[in-house]
Formats: C-alpha cells, structure tokens, sequence
C-alpha cells in the first residue's frame, strides 16, 4: 500500500495533506524519513510513524450506533440524511456502512462496519440471527398473536413468515411488546402486526445476534466495539 493511502486511511487527512505532512519530514518508515507519497509500506510489517508518535494501522472499524430516527440506513441518499452524516470525519474514512436496515422511522441498535464477510455473515439468511426489538402497539396483543408469530405470518405479499417469539409487556389498547425474528424483510415486523390487525406506532431495535443496544448511548450516539463484543460476533456458530 503507499503510504499516502496508508495515511489517509488511517485519518491523516486527504492524498492532497498528507502529501505536506510528507513534504515536512514528519513521516518514518521503520525510522527512517519519508517524503514520497508513492513509497509502498507493509501495514502488517512495517512501523510508521507521524511526528515520533507510531500509527496503529487499522483494516476494519465496528461501530455500534444508537439509531435516532429521521435517518435513512443507508451510506448516501438523495433526499435525507444517513446515518453516515452522523459519524465523524475519522469514522467516515473508513468508509462503513450499515449492517442492515432500519426504517427511518425506527430507533435502537445499528451495527456499521466496513467488513464486508462479517456483514454477510449476520445477514444471510441461513445464519439465523436473532434480533429483538421493542415496540408500541395499536391495538391489544394477545396470547393468540404470540402463537400466530410461532407458527409464521403470510404478510401482504403472500410471504410466510419463519416462526418468531413474541413476549407481552402490556395487553392494553396500546401494547408494549418485545418481538425476536430470525430475517430481514423489509418492514417485517411492523407487516406482522398489520397481518393480524394491530398497527406498530414505535419501534426500536435492542440487539442483533450477542450485540446488546448500549443504554449509554443516548441517539445518535455510537461508539466502537469492544473486543468482547467483536468476539462475540465472529465466534457466532
């Protein structure tokens, strides 16, 4: 890799800055003084370092965000804002993106990552990863709906859905619920109420496989994971 990519990668700046860092003699490569942007280093290997301070070379970024809503996920849209607005400068040049979706209307637990295997890994179908969300509903749940989702629900598509585990909070004429579902399809879980007559009016996700939503995170906050959370994720059987 050059070491002008190097260096923008790891938030020096663009090809442009970091071309005057290199111009300035603050750049070494396993100690010696490097001013060419096209001398290619071994991120793996060598050390390189800005200033007399060592760059920690970083491939990959895992960020877990507290969705608000409002915001699309999505990395770039015409018309709203995403959830990549929401990240700083030195989160942006990594280029992440989200690991599936929320609706924009829909708050909680967002996982974004620039690793692509992993993100297959938690989207594909076959894994079956739980995600749980909370929800408002219009309308009384009841221990009928539980098993409807246990048996899987046709949504307006003619889709049946795979067998999901309901738990009732409140039964009133405004239910609050918590609902686990192993897939992704668009706007499932607010199609599964409407599949049995109810309306969702909030929801918000609260984990994605062993990945808990932070209640430190106020919304549109995030944070990196911590290595026992990204363990947790890779060592998913």
């Amino acid at each position: 890799m050059r070491i002008d990519k190097f260096l923008s990668n790891m938030g020096y700046g663009s090809r442009k800055e970091v071309k005057i860092l290199l111009k300035s003699k603050a750049v070494e490569v396993n100690g010696v003084t490097v001013r060419d942007a096209k001398v290619h280093v071994d991120e793996t290997k060598d050390e390189v370092s800005v200033g007399g301070e060592k760059v920690e070379y970083a491939e990959f970024i895992y960020l877990l965000m507290n969705k608000p809503p409002g915001f699309i996920s999505a990395t770039e849209d015409k018309y709203d804002e995403t959830v990549i607005d929401l990240l700083g400068p030195e989160e942006q040049q990594y280029e992440p993106f989200p690991v599936g979706r929320l609706d924009k209307d829909t708050e909680g637990l967002l996982l974004l990552t620039n690793d692509g295997k992993l993100a297959h890994e938690l989207l594909s179908p076959k894994k079956h990863v739980d995600k749980r969300y909370f929800a408002k509903i219009d309308g009384l749940v009841t221990a009928e709906d539980g098993e409807a989702f246990k048996r899987g629900v046709m949504l307006d598509d003619g889709y049946v859905t795979k067998p999901a585990q309901l738990e009732i909070l409140i039964s009133a004429a405004q239910s609050e619920i918590e609902l686990t579902i192993t897939e992704g399809k668009f706007h499932q879980v607010k199609r599964m109420f409407q599949s049995v007559g109810k309306e969702v009016v909030y929801l918000k996700r609260l984990s994605m496989g062993a990945l808990e939503l932070d209640p430190s995170l106020e919304l549109g906050e995030y944070r990196h994971l911590t290595e026992e959370e990204l363990d947790s994720l890779k060592t998913r059987k």
